[in-house]
């Protein structure tokens, strides 16, 4: 287990409300994804959207954060249908905490965009693992197994 504890942050959410890490209370799996209504965003999105309930049996919470938008980010919710909340870090401050900001390939062009990265974090912010340059097939599942680990 890591002995790195996450710097807390506060982003706006779906929710209306602030998302202040350190109140989270209970385990955290954020899930960092490059864009809303995307194909891979979609299904990994879609991935946790389907073992939610899993999670919370577990006692542990999911949040989604990229660049996008609230506005998008509420439209790409109610599209999916998502049962937790999505932040909006345009400003890059969680992504930056957590370095999953990359230079990546795209159409041969190197821009900068979000790693897609997932992390499990204690009730006390401690980083429990971390997946980065995720594949979403089955990603949602290995991270639901390590859940059901703690």
């Amino acid at each position: 287990m890591s002995e790195i504890r996450a710097d807390d942050f506060t982003l706006p959410s779906t929710s209306g409300a602030d998302f202040l890490l350190s109140a989270a209370g209970k385990p955290l799996v954020i899930y960092f994804y490059p864009k809303d209504s995307t194909p891979g965003c979609t299904t990994e999105s879609a991935d946790f959207r389907d073992r939610y309930g899993d999670f919370k049996a577990l006692g542990a919470d999911v949040v989604g954060i990229s660049r996008d938008s609230i506005k998008s980010h509420k439209n790409f919710k109610a599209k999916l249908e998502l049962p937790f909340e999505l932040l909006s870090d345009p400003d890059e401050t969680a992504c930056t905490l957590f370095g999953v900001m990359k230079m990546k390939n795209m159409y041969g062009k190197q821009v900068r965009g979000v790693e897609r990265s997932t992390f499990v974090i204690g009730p006390d912010n401690l980083i429990l693992r971390e997946w980065r340059g995720v594949k979403v097939p089955g990603h949602a599942e290995e991270v639901l197994a390590f859940v059901r680990s703690l």
